[in-house]
């Protein structure tokens, strides 16, 4: 378990009891904690309360005199992750100090990892009633990640499915970690990064609402662009503004049309449908497959951003828009 924390003082306790709730099976778990330029009692809890935890506790110290970022923070408590492990393979868990996984993370992210490389697990808002429209939000883009996954399903998704995939709640093999070198040392975003890159290399990413991490609903959040910066800007009267669900909607057919003919890429006629329904040529359609080791790499690769739709519309007209297409889609099916 590998976990950043930045001035978590208060925090921590509850961290810590959730991490000594886990149900483990007999699987040895150790925790790594990466305190983030912690200018606040971090420090002397931590020291205070590691010697009684049911685990080992590995802490580092750094980032002294940084500026916040998420990203190079994640990668250094990942490091200590395979520091532990030492060049062997394993399984990674990354979670936030603000944090609380439930008592079946452990299990729940082995079970996802027996299909795929990356599991992004659900990550739900402590008091989320409080946050109405949020919680309107987030149903809006589970149903949207349901949209995706029947138009392009693909065997490792699981049955419970979601949509987010955030830092608070990750697990990973380590092999496959090493190979996408890491969470990027970005501010902000390297989770969503991370399983970008992990599609793009052909890895299974799958998305488990089994695997559950509880959240904090602070406003005041330690970077910018995450979780209390939306919370805050819709508490101010920020009106919530979605990608116009079309744009995606072309996207993720165009990815299932790529992902069928992969395993027939050497036939002309194949290459010279899909480059013209992507604008590309069958050359380019051939280049990109030859680079690509499987069918979720060259899905993720060779279609493109939208050239159209590619707008920003109200919640309500969204999820208007994600009706209708829903509706299209069942006539099809059908």
């Amino acid at each position: 378990m590998c976990i950043p924390a930045r001035n978590e003082e208060a925090m921590l306790p509850a961290l810590f009891a959730a991490l000594a709730a886990l149900s483990v099976d007999g699987t040895s778990v150790e925790a790594c904690l990466y305190l983030d330029d912690c200018r606040d009692g971090s420090v002397a809890l931590v020291d205070r309360l590691g010697p009684t935890l049911p685990f080992r506790l590995h802490v580092a110290r750094g980032g002294r005199d940084a500026a916040p970022n998420a990203g190079a923070a994640r990668r250094a408590a990942l490091a200590m992750g395979l520091s532990v492990l030492a060049g062997r393979e394993g399984l990674l868990f990354t979670t936030d100090a603000d944090s609380t996984p439930q008592p079946d993370w452990i299990a729940a992210g082995r079970r996802g990892l027996s299909q795929a490389e990356v599991v992004a697990g659900r990550i739900q808002r402590v008091d989320a009633a409080s946050d109405p429209q949020q919680s309107h939000i987030e149903h809006y883009y589970d149903r949207l990640h349901r949209y995706r996954r029947a138009i392009d399903p693909v065997p490792w998704e699981a049955r419970d499915t979601h949509h987010f995939g955030g830092g608070a709640n990750i697990a990973i093999r380590a092999s496959a970690y090493r190979a996408l070198g890491g969470f990027l040392p970005i501010p902000s975003g390297e989770d969503a990064r991370l399983l970008d890159d992990a599609a793009r290399a052909g890895l299974r990413v799958r998305r488990d609402a089994a695997m559950i991490v509880e959240t904090s609903s602070r406003r005041q959040g330690r970077i910018g662009g995450g979780l209390a910066g939306q919370l805050l800007a819709l508490d101010q009267g920020e009106p919530p503004r979605m990608a116009d669900p079309r744009g995606a909607a072309w996207q993720w057919r165009a990815q299932a049309a790529a992902r069928q003919s992969f395993a027939m890429i050497d036939r002309v006629d194949r290459r010279i449908a899909l480059g013209e329904r992507l604008g590309l040529s069958a050359d380019h359609v051939l280049g990109v497959a030859r680079d690509c080791p499987n069918a979720e790499a060259f899905a993720m690769r060779i279609v493109p951003a939208p050239a159209f739709h590619s707008g920003q519309v109200s919640l309500s007209d969204a999820e208007d828009l994600l009706t209708e297409l829903e509706s299209q889609w069942c006539e099809i099916a059908a």
